[in-house]
């Protein structure tokens, strides 16, 4: 048990680094889910629980929706890249489509 949430926390971080616009809904739900239970210091069965409800597929993190996060990681990679006018729409646009 131990070692899966322990894969599951490296495979969390690693798909963090690789850059959260490359990462599917799916995948930035479980980054938050994770975040979350790690701040609320939850272990064992509390963990599990907490971790089981929050990637529920309706269930909505931080009160946004998986296609409303993606748009918030995409924003935030615009901005990083300090992207203006053609070159931001053209790049919201790529990385929205990402699945």
């Amino acid at each position: 048990m131990k070692m899966t949430i322990a894969v599951l926390l490296l495979s969390a971080v690693a798909a963090g680094y690789a850059g959260a616009a490359e990462q599917t809904a799916q995948q930035q739900k479980m980054t938050l889910c994770n975040k979350q239970a790690g701040e609320k210091a939850l272990k064992g069965d509390d963990r599990k629980a907490f971790m089981s409800n929050c990637l529920k597929k309706d269930a909505k993190v931080e009160g946004m929706t998986p296609q409303q996060m993606k748009m918030k990681t995409c924003n935030a990679d615009a901005g990083q890249k300090e992207l203006k006018g053609e070159a931001r729409k053209t790049f919201m646009s790529s990385c929205l489509k990402k699945s």
